[in-house]
């Protein structure tokens, strides 16, 4: 049994960084409950109000350690800012400093190596009007395809103008991502990503013919999503009540 280093930051922060500490560490567990981890692997980063600073999470900690403690700050080089045992990983920084570099608006990065994400991803037709939830990501969604590990300096402009100013991106042969101005937006914009995808492999697992959303409908989604999952019915709303399961399930992840 190994104890990890008991870190107590709440005071030593301002109140807006503690709470975004609360909310990123908070995402990380229940990205760990709905089973999206990737073992210590995959990363979630949130900028700190009113700085070039971001938080990502310590590299060697599976997600259900996550704290708002041990959560890392970080420049966009990559480069630890406060004193911390904790180290950072460097290459899993790459695709989240190449997107908060340019998009002002993406306060959260999201990225995960779900099963779903990358088996759709991988598909030559990629994501597919079939359900409502593949409304929510079909008109602000964008593909970046594989280079291998995304460990290359030159990668990172094709990655920033791939995603341009969409909030949703299929990585091919590698997985999915989402942004945001909050971490709830982020958050509930992938777990639309994903039930999407999860939904369309069933579909398709099923042999039957399948019946796609008429283009019209998906021309007219975008005004109606925004409604729906951001502002006052998504990283409004739905956010304080993932946050409450997230107390729920283990509140040390507040510390």
């Amino acid at each position: 049994m190994f104890d990890l280093p008991q870190l107590d930051l709440k005071n030593k922060v301002s109140a807006q960084e503690w709470q975004l500490r609360v909310d990123l560490a908070a995402c990380y567990r229940l990205v760990d409950h709905f089973r999206w981890g990737d073992l210590i692997y995959t990363h979630l980063s949130a900028r700190i109000p009113g700085s070039d600073h971001y938080l990502v999470n310590a590299f060697g900690l599976t997600f259900d350690e996550i704290s708002a403690s041990n959560l890392v700050k970080v420049d966009l080089s990559g480069n630890i800012i406060d004193d911390t045992p904790f180290n950072i990983n460097p290459a899993g920084f790459t695709i989240h400093s190449a997107i908060h570099e340019v998009r002002d608006d993406a306060h959260c990065v999201i990225h995960l190596h779900t099963k779903e994400t990358i088996a759709v991803a991988t598909q030559k037709n990629g994501l597919l009007p079939l359900s409502q939830y593949s409304m929510f990501s079909l008109p602000s969604l964008s593909y970046h395809g594989y280079e291998g590990l995304a460990v290359n300096d030159d990668e990172r402009k094709r990655l920033q103008d791939d995603l341009g100013n969409t909030n949703h991106m299929l990585l091919v042969n590698h997985g999915g991502l989402t942004v945001g101005p909050t971490v709830g937006d982020a958050f509930m914009r992938f777990y639309d990503l994903q039930r999407a995808c999860e939904i369309q492999l069933a579909i398709q697992a099923s042999s039957q013919q399948a019946i796609s959303v008429p283009q019209p409908i998906i021309d007219n989604i975008y005004n109606q999503a925004n409604v729906v999952h951001s502002g006052s019915t998504g990283g409004q709303l739905a956010w304080p009540a993932m946050l409450r399961k997230a107390y729920r399930l283990d509140p040390s992840f507040a510390k």
